[in-house]
């Protein structure tokens, strides 16, 4: 497959997790963050576990737990508490510097060349997410703030080491691990720090098996894949396609208004990815694309 095919096949994935807010505020119950993570993560790992058949050995069993946590349990609570506290657009936008930590760790990691057009791109991406869906009447919550930036750190810290440890198996299988581990990890946190979850409701269903099936255990796949045949640089900065999409569904399923500085914003989030695609593909960026040794 090509390399254009590779992105574009990548690009899918965050554009699924842009209906993540929706399917949030829209069919799961509010105000029970972890609980949501783990049921995400954790059905959908086992059954992919059940599927591939094969366990972690050696020292991948503490990687698995390590990236799970970074990759999903974490980041996920982290999510789920930003997106409950903070408008989306608030959310959405503290989230877009994720690209920008991505590039600063894959060089003090894997020694990666920073390439200006790539900081570039990675500020004109926070700068179209914040066009995006940012307005005058947000309300900047510390709590949800921090958990927006914890969350953006903890998953640019699991998409280096994901790629820098470069794992033996397919990526079905090193997605089942970590999804497997990542919700096993929120467990006993969602249980003591969260009442119980209520008696689900159709709509809480639904959510759930979407988030679950579609929203990890296929996307997940896809990213993992990406990641190994792209690089963190290059991936990273399709994470812009979130937000962009979560508008998009906003305004074609819940009526929201699309106002010129929303398409304007649009514009310079695909400029953006277009841009990072750019300087990732440039002829000195062919070192940073082979896989790096495990250490």
């Amino acid at each position: 497959m090509s390399r254009s095919a590779d992105i574009l096949l990548t690009a899918t994935a965050p554009a699924i997790w842009g209906s993540t807010y929706i399917v949030t505020t829209q069919l799961l119950p509010a105000g029970y963050p972890l609980t949501v993570a783990m049921l995400r993560a954790l059905p959908a790992g086992l059954l992919l576990l059940l599927f591939v058949r094969e366990l972690p050995k050696g020292i991948w069993w503490h990687r698995t737990l390590l990236l799970g946590a970074l990759n999903f349990s974490f980041f996920w609570a982290m999510l789920f508490v930003s997106a409950y506290r903070l408008p989306g657009g608030v959310a959405a936008t503290v989230g877009a510097i994720q690209p920008l930590i991505v590039l600063g760790l894959s060089r003090a990691v894997m020694g990666t060349a920073i390439r200006p057009l790539s900081v570039l791109a990675g500020l004109a991406g926070i700068g179209g997410v914040a066009l995006l869906v940012l307005t005058p009447a947000a309300s900047l919550d510390p709590i949800g703030i921090a958990a927006g930036l914890a969350g953006a750190v903890s998953m640019a810290f699991g998409t280096v080491l994901s790629r820098h440890w470069q794992p033996p198996v397919p990526p079905l299988t090193f997605t089942a691990w970590q999804l497997t581990a990542g919700g096993l990890l929120l467990v006993p946190v969602a249980l003591f720090l969260e009442p119980s979850l209520p008696m689900p409701t159709a709509n809480n269903l639904l959510g759930f098996v979407y988030l679950g099936l579609i929203g990890a255990a296929l996307t997940y796949i896809v990213w993992f894949r990406g990641l190994a045949r792209l690089g963190p640089a290059a991936i990273a900065p399709l994470g812009f396609l979130s937000p962009l999409v979560a508008v998009v569904l906003g305004w074609a399923l819940l009526g929201q208004d699309l106002s010129p500085l929303q398409i304007a914003g649009m514009a310079v989030v695909l400029g953006s990815v277009w841009l990072s695609q750019r300087a990732q593909a440039a002829p000195d960026a062919s070192a940073d694309a082979r896989p790096q040794p495990a250490h």
